[in-house]
């Protein structure tokens, strides 16, 4: 870790990811793919002074909204893991949150997963296509956002928020959490932190 950034508390990463929640949920749904930076207010305060005034000193963490993804790339896609493969960020970034909004299905859409998978499994890209058009048109289905966030050499966080039903489109956010919830996401984000660029 870098000298000059602070040794993030135990609350960090979570403060800075309920904060990123809080945006999304304003911007709506049908959103695609968004990155966040996560700068120590402290740097940030005194690289921009003018913004002091709207940073929360409360937070050691301002999460910054990136427009870095290119509009083609949708959540859970193969082209956004290959924008991930290739994102680094600068020394000053103490760490990044990817939004994606996902498909859920139950356990029991297994079955008809595979059935889309198999006759495209030696084509990789036409596999994960078979799988988001299943997953997108199973009536199973349950729409949902993950929001992943990490730090450099800290730790890491992922929640799952399920929009809504028509049944009860005025639900609050249905926030969870899991062990190994999105482990591939995790390592993309850590991977983008390894070589960090100079400032």
């Amino acid at each position: 870790m870098n000298d000059h950034l602070p040794v993030p508390s135990p609350d960090a990463l979570s403060h800075a990811v309920h904060e990123i929640v809080d945006f999304v949920d304003a911007e709506g749904w049908d959103r695609p793919p968004v990155m966040f930076a996560l700068v120590p207010t402290a740097l940030l305060a005194a690289a921009e002074p003018t913004l002091s005034d709207q940073l929360d000193d409360g937070h050691e963490y301002t999460p910054i909204v990136q427009d870095l993804l290119p509009d083609d790339i949708e959540g859970g896609s193969p082209a956004l893991d290959e924008f991930l493969a290739t994102t680094s960020w600068p020394a000053s970034v103490s760490g990044c949150a990817l939004v994606q909004e996902i498909v859920v299905l139950p356990p029991s859409a297994e079955t008809d997963l595979d059935e889309a998978l198999v006759p495209r499994l030696a084509d990789r890209h036409a596999a994960d296509d078979a799988a988001l058009g299943a997953a997108r048109t199973h009536p199973d289905r349950r729409e949902a956002r993950l929001i992943t966030a990490v730090l450099r050499d800290g730790p890491s966080m992922s929640l799952l928020e399920l929009r809504p039903t028509d049944d009860d489109p005025f639900a609050g956010a249905e926030l969870r959490t899991a062990d190994d919830l999105a482990p591939n996401v995790v390592e993309a984000l850590y991977a983008t932190l390894e070589a960090a660029e100079d400032d």
